[in-house]
């Protein structure tokens, strides 16, 4: 799929929100930049949340309250080991399953093999402007 934009990339994010029931995790892969702290963006919209969503880069992760749903944004781009990854995952994991909410995690590669069951977007920049996305179902 290729979106031109942004806003459509964010549109695309809150129209995929129908796809994601309470414990589901989304995983999300691309080069920096790429848009996927605003697909989060968008999804955050279609779950009504009414904080503004940023990159949780330095933060590791964000919790957002406020929506239909509890949205866990965990950013493992900074983390360089595989069992520092791991156990940041696995206690978001306990709140995912304690709050019925939804995870996100862009830059999953770590975590990977743990993961049973998600979704995987992948984002690419298109050849001139926009981006490719591929999506692969739980």
């Amino acid at each position: 799929m290729f979106l031109s934009s942004t806003s459509e990339t964010i549109k695309f994010g809150k129209n995929f929100t129908k796809n994601l029931k309470p414990k589901s995790i989304v995983l999300l892969k691309g080069p920096i930049g790429a848009g996927k702290t605003s697909l989060v963006q968008g999804i955050g919209e279609g779950l009504f949340i009414k904080e503004t969503i940023t990159s949780p880069t330095f933060a590791l992760s964000h919790h957002y309250q406020s929506g239909l749903r509890y949205l866990i944004h965990m950013d493992l781009y900074r983390i360089e080991n595989s069992l520092s990854a791991k156990e940041l995952f696995l206690e978001e994991e306990e709140e995912l399953e304690a709050t019925n909410g939804i995870l996100i995690i862009e830059w999953p590669e770590l975590v990977l093999p743990i993961i049973d069951n998600y979704w995987l977007i992948e984002i690419n920049y298109a050849d001139r402007y926009g981006r490719n996305f591929q999506i692969w179902e739980p």
